[in-house]
Parts: C-alpha cells; structure tokens; sequence
C-alpha cells in the first residue's frame, strides 16, 4: 500500500513531556518508522511549523524587551498554534497523512495553564477558538526522572537556555505535575511512556502504545 492511499484522513500524535525529556528524538523516531510502514508522515513542533508560526517561536524563545506577561505569552502560543492548524496539521491530516508534532495545545495546558497559573479553561477557550479545538489522537506523555532530566539538558544546553526552558527548578517540577495531571484526567487521550533509557527503548514503547492506531497491515 503506498502512502497516498493509507485512509482517508490521517491521525494526529502530539510528543509531549518537560524540558530534555526526548521528545524531539521520539517524534523523529516514529516519522521515521511510520514512513517505514508505507504510512505518509510529516514530523513538526510547536511552537512553529509554518513561517508565521516559526516568527512567533523566536518572539517566545527570545522575548524583546522586559520580555511578556503570562497572558501575552499564552495568546502567542495560541496565535502561532492557529496557523500551524490551519496550514499544516489539518491539510496534512485531510489528505491522509500522519502528523507527529512536538508539542500541542497539552503543553500550553501544562506550561501555561498550570505552572503559569492561568488556568485550562483559559488555555482551552484561546485553544477552541483559535484551532478549533483540535485534539490529538493521541498525546504521547514521556515521563523522566529529575536527574536524567538534568543531565541531558546538561548535555543539550551547556550554560545557555531559553527564556521558557531556562525558568527555575520550582517552575519546571510545577509543569511535570500538571503534565500528570493532565493524562491521568484523560487516559484515553494520553499515553504516558517511561521515557528513561536508549532512545531505541523508548521508541519500541511508543510504538506498542500506538499499535491500536496502526493499520492491520502495519502494526
């Protein structure tokens, strides 16, 4: 079976989890695989994947100025989220692709919605009429230790961040319990995969935890 001809419209796998949890490596590993099996993908990230998307990422990553206010900061999250919906995730879904992104709306729910203390109604109304709504297939949680955590920042990042990665310890522990929250609210919504080890290891629990997604003749 080529890939054109996989379905009709295809599914939708968000990566997400904390800073140096793997998820740009497992979303690669699984674009990779999917196209293996004969399935279309497209990997992407957010903040980001279209032009307009990928201006607003550097405006968040590296704020001007004072830099922005909570509310401001979850608007250009949801404005960048509604173009990458617009122009790349739902036309890539309707012509039968799968779309594995780093990071959707769960991240805002978990960054700025709980650690933020804005709130998920607030993140969730910005999300629904900026996108519609839209919600992954299925949101694929990595869940890591503290301290392999630090060491692949370490690794990653040296001594330099950005402004939302480089936010205190107090900060980031506050997202990994909103993140936990966020899929024990909603199993059905998220799988949450024990994301310490080789990446190959991770990659072969991602894959088992999406076998119900797969078509017959490729799981």
């Amino acid at each position: 079976m080529g890939p054109e001809t996989v379905s009709a419209r295809g599914r939708f796998i968000a990566f997400e989890g904390g800073e140096g949890t793997g998820k740009s490596t497992q979303a690669r590993l699984l674009a990779e695989a999917l196209e293996a099996r004969g399935i279309a993908a497209e990997i992407t990230r957010e903040p980001g994947g279209t032009p307009g998307a990928e201006a607003i990422r550097d405006l968040l990553l590296a704020p001007p100025g004072e830099g922005w206010t909570r509310e401001a900061e979850a608007l250009l999250f949801a404005a960048a989220r509604a173009d990458h919906v617009a122009r790349r995730i739902r036309p890539a879904l309707e012509a039968g692709r799968w779309v594995v992104c780093d990071r959707f709306v769960d991240s805002s729910r978990a960054y700025q919605g709980g650690a933020g203390g804005l709130g998920d109604e607030a993140i969730r109304a910005l999300h629904a009429f900026g996108s519609g709504g839209l919600r992954p297939d299925l949101a694929v949680l990595l869940d890591v230790d503290e301290a392999q955590v630090a060491r692949r920042l370490a690794e990653r990042d040296g001594e330099t961040s950005d402004a939302i990665g480089g936010r205190g310890e107090t900060y980031h522990r506050a997202v990994a319990a909103s993140f936990r929250n966020l899929a024990g609210a909603d199993p059905q919504g998220f799988a949450v995969i024990d994301g310490t080890g080789e990446p190959q290891a991770v990659h072969a629990r991602v894959l088992e935890a999406l076998a119900p997604l797969l078509p017959a003749e490729a799981s």
